[in-house]
């Protein structure tokens, strides 16, 4: 049997460049376009059964992370794993050598081909796109294999991977300062509602009176005397407790509304990080689970007493006679010694998170008592201070949020920079072109005779 026929360099040389016509875009004049499968071989990781691990020793590589480890590796680091089954398409670097199972494709660059340049250059092709299969998605590795992808010098490809990393290190920097802002937040919000209910955001005037010399109906034997105080406040302020002014809840008579269903408030309603109702559940009457009975009103303020430790705290900005609550919240009635929006800042302070922690009780639901938080003592000052302090309040934590949101739109700015420097690299737009090296097309020749 007569032997085939070896291609010459020259043919093989046109079958791996892409013609000038369907080149995407232009690239530097001492670059080639070529086909990914000229450069690199996705070879099949090899299965490894869980029960099969021995738990330590060598990461073992899923198709998007490490999912275990092993006494023997297959593949010496550094190694470029791409997902074949599951997380199909995604393109992880790890340093360390490893096992790739068999829902991925471990990469082998060939020779003159900077092994870094080539893990940059598979995170820029979106291979994810390639899936055809509907039943089970993956990404098959001939369809990778035809993808156009640019060749620059072999000393290029060291800068451009050089030029890539200082930028990412910036950017890293960057999201790591931001992430030390963002864990700010949350010390800083801590921080303005204790000096709010301390007294000691500069509102407070001394000449007014307090509220036990001008409402009537607290008397002497509501004030919490100076040794049970929980912590010093101005001398115009009262400390008291909830069950001596709130008024007793209500409950809502699901068979008088003139409606089929009602606006359902639980736990699940509540935006625990901004403490507001997100949307309250439209229910059918006839389905209405057993705990829906809390009627809540306009100018109210709920507070979960399951879980407290998760702060589902809101208040109730519109009116509907359809508005229900879980019997989970304790529902605070507008009252007569405190203005709706100073009780409800005061139900977000640490204070009042770490008092009802202490006598929650329960495993399954661990709860808080309605008796236990009606024994909670909280500080009030004359009316009009409570305006102040709460006028005020939702002016820092309302600059406090600005500056969460500018922080995330940096944060999602900072990871769209990274693609674009990317694609940049890609396009030879780094500064980092020397016209005079070598032309890639030699570099593909020689890739090509190493076959």
């Amino acid at each position: 049997m007569s032997k085939k026929k070896q291609k010459s360099i020259e043919e093989l040389l046109e079958e791996a460049l892409v013609p000038e016509e369907e080149q995407p875009y232009k690239v530097p004049e001492n670059w080639v376009w070529t086909r990914l499968g000229k450069l690199i071989e996705l070879v099949y990781g090899k299965s490894l059964p869980e029960k099969k691990r021995s738990g330590n020793g060598f990461p073992v590589y899923g198709s998007n992370g490490v999912v275990g480890y092993h006494s023997e590796f297959l593949i010496e680091g550094p190694v470029i794993i791409v997902g074949r089954k599951g997380s199909y398409g995604e393109v992880n670097w790890y340093n360390e050598s490893g096992w790739a199972i068999d829902t991925t494709y471990y990469v082998l660059a060939k020779q003159k081909i900077n092994y870094k340049y080539v893990y940059y250059l598979l995170k820029t092709l979106n291979l994810k796109k390639l899936n055809r299969s509907t039943a089970i998605p993956g990404l098959n590795r001939e369809d990778a294999y035809t993808q156009k992808v640019v060749l620059p010098p072999f000393k290029e490809q060291k800068r451009i991977v050089e030029k890539i990393e200082q930028l990412f290190a910036k950017i890293d920097e960057a999201k790591r300062l931001i992430e030390e802002v963002k864990g700010s937040f949350e010390p800083r919000r801590a921080a303005i509602l204790d000096r709010a209910f301390g007294g000691r955001l500069g509102t407070n005037d001394p000449k007014e009176k307090s509220m036990f010399e001008t409402f009537n109906e607290l008397t002497e034997k509501d004030l919490i005397p100076k040794e049970e105080q929980p912590y010093e406040v101005p001398k115009n302020w009262v400390w008291i407790r909830l069950g001596s002014f709130l008024p007793p809840m209500e409950t809502r008579d699901l068979a008088r509304l003139e409606s089929e269903n009602f606006l359902y408030v639980d736990i699940d309603s509540i935006d625990n990080n901004k403490f507001e109702i997100r949307e309250p559940k439209i229910i059918e009457i006839k389905n209405a689970p057993s705990r829906a009975k809390r009627r809540i009103d306009k100018g109210d303020v709920i507070i979960s007493l399951v879980r407290p430790y998760l702060r589902n705290v809101a208040r109730v900005l519109f009116d509907d006679p359809r508005l229900v609550a879980s019997t989970a919240f304790y529902v605070c009635k507008r009252n007569k010694v405190t203005e709706t929006n100073y009780l409800y800042y005061y139900l977000i302070t640490s204070f009042v998170t770490n008092y009802l922690n202490v006598r929650t009780k329960g495993h399954n639901a661990p709860s808080v008592r309605n008796s236990d938080f009606l024994e909670l003592p909280i500080p009030i000052p004359p009316v009009e201070e409570q305006k102040r302090i709460a006028d005020k309040v939702e002016d820092l934590l309302s600059n406090l949020e600005n500056e969460q949101e500018l922080i995330l739109e940096v944060e999602e700015k900072l990871e769209l920079l990274k693609q674009s420097i990317l694609n940049k690299a890609f396009r030879g737009e780094l500064g980092t072109n020397d016209p005079t090296d070598e032309h890639a097309i030699d570099l593909l020749k020689e890739v090509l005779k190493s076959k």
